[in-house]
């Protein structure tokens, strides 16, 4: 019965591969041929291919989708030829604010391809440090909904008072934990396959390190400016890129934590010299082979893991209304027409700049975007608008230095009460209600806030702030999970 089921399954796999090889152009099958043997000379030849094991990372995007495909063309066309081939670990992070489409992209790709039932593949994903089988009907649970909610705030605070704002800096420092980790649980893996352009995946190691220094563990050896050097990055940080804003038992381990090795021994094999760059020939494997479906916004700016275009604007006409003293539709406004020319510069395509146009029109306009901008932070961040308008001055570090600036902008009637917030924040009883005012106007607990309170200043380091505008204005998303 064993053997019938091997074979019947056999036949599918080719199948599968028979049908992904229809998809592919000729410039698509000489990819494939070069990836195959990177691949073996990577395992070392091929009675080794059997016991190499291969992490790609899954977050929905058209690129990640697109190499995955490469990628298990390959696997099966090995296994077609071979006794037998490479191991593949696919795995996603769960963080605030991913898409409901991202999700469903993941879960049609994983599905056009058999992977599911496949015993060569591991589908997993990562919710609040603990690894699981990849569901997609699954929301993100309640705890890692509030450690993520909780990181973000604490880095966003940790910003340099004359630097650029970069809030969203948590999820580069998310991400790389997570690489780390998944590179060496359950025996660990040879090696992760990536398809970030060079400048992608500079820009995600430049955000990682100003990350893990708001999170106060900034690297201290000069790495090169690629994936080659993000496991010794990573290892730098020991595993834990939290440690500095929470004690050790307040802080949730990694888990299962018996299936993680000890040590991590896995390569970076690049494969972005392997994508074709047109993605119209992309496209009918993308749509009507993976089931891919780009979200609401326009490639190549919606594809962001960490915020939403509408979100990025609203902090923007927040941080022109109270920072600036401008108005809140003239920071929309704004932010959306440097999206526009950045899509331009990058040379979307003009269908997409026409669709961008129109979408981007209707979110400047539209009368009632702000209180829909802010219902969307408030479901897919758990963050309110006066707990975003907090970040944005971020009041409480270096022992509250700007906290009168943000009460005389923002909260006026509470500069009476500063000796009384100042106490508070260093550990001695204040009155309940002046406690609970700092806990719902910041969305973080007494405790937190002091630590923020006890941590210094960050330099402004220039070098670091590549995506910051001449105005010290809200950076546009990052652009290496952009989805080229």
């Amino acid at each position: 019965m064993t053997s019938i089921h091997d074979q019947a399954m056999n036949h599918v796999y080719q199948q599968i591969l028979q049908r992904l090889m229809g998809f592919f152009s000729r410039a698509e099958r000489t990819a494939l041929q070069l990836l195959i043997q990177r691949l073996m000379v990577a395992a070392g030849g091929t009675e080794r291919i059997g016991t190499y094991k291969v992490l790609a990372i899954q977050s929905g995007s058209r690129d990640s989708c697109y190499t995955l495909a490469l990628l298990r063309a390959a696997q099966l066309s090995i296994a077609g030829r071979s006794p037998a081939t490479f191991q593949l670990r696919v795995a996603s992070l769960q963080l605030n604010g991913t898409s409901a489409t991202s999700l469903e992209n993941i879960h049609r790709s994983y599905s056009a391809l058999f992977l599911y039932d496949d015993p060569r593949v591991e589908v997993l994903m990562v919710d609040n440090r603990e690894v699981l089988p990849f569901s997609h009907p699954t929301p993100i649970s309640d705890a890692g909904f509030e450690a993520n909610r909780l990181n973000f705030l604490m880095v966003g605070h940790r910003r340099p008072r004359e630097g650029a704002l970069d809030l969203w800096d948590n999820g580069y420092l998310a991400t790389g934990e997570f690489y780390g980790q998944i590179a060496r649980w359950d025996s660990g893996v040879d090696a992760l396959i990536c398809s970030e352009t060079p400048r992608q995946q500079k820009q995600f190691l430049e955000g990682l390190k100003r990350a893990t220094t708001k999170a106060g563990c900034r690297p201290t050896i000069h790495h090169e400016p690629s994936y080659e050097a993000l496991f010794a990055m990573l290892d730098e940080l020991r595993g834990d890129c939290y440690r500095a804003f929470y004690p050790e038992l307040d802080q949730v381990q990694w888990r299962p934590a018996e299936h993680f090795e000890s040590c991590r021994r896995t390569t970076f094999i690049d494969t972005n010299d392997l994508l074709i760059s047109d993605l119209e020939e992309r496209w009918p494997l993308l749509t009507e082979f993976l089931g891919y479906r780009p979200d609401a916004l326009p490639a190549p700016f919606a594809e962001n893991e960490y915020v939403s275009l509408g979100i990025s604007a609203h902090l923007r006409g927040l941080q022109e209304c109270f920072m600036h003293g401008g108005s809140y539709d003239a920071g929309v406004t704004e932010l959306l027409q440097r999206a526009l020319v950045m899509m331009r510069r990058k040379q979307a395509p003009d269908s997409a700049c026409q669709q961008a146009e129109k979408l981007f029109g209707k979110l400047a306009t539209q009368p009632d975007q702000r209180d829909l901008a802010a219902a969307e932070a408030q479901k897919s961040h758990g963050l309110s608008e006066a707990q975003l308008v907090c970040l944005l001055f971020a009041p409480f570090v270096d022992k509250g230095k700007g906290l009168e600036h943000f009460l005389r902008r923002c909260h006026p009637g509470m500069l009476v009460a500063m000796p009384d917030l100042h106490r508070a924040m260093q550990g001695e009883p204040v009155p309940e209600q002046i406690l609970q005012w700092m806990i719902d106007v910041s969305g973080l607990p007494i405790s937190l806030i002091g630590k923020l309170y006890r941590m210094a200043p960050l330099a402004d380091d220039t070098s670091n702030v590549h995506a910051a505008t001449s105005d010290g204005s809200i950076a546009l998303a990052g652009e290496w999970s952009a989805g080229r």
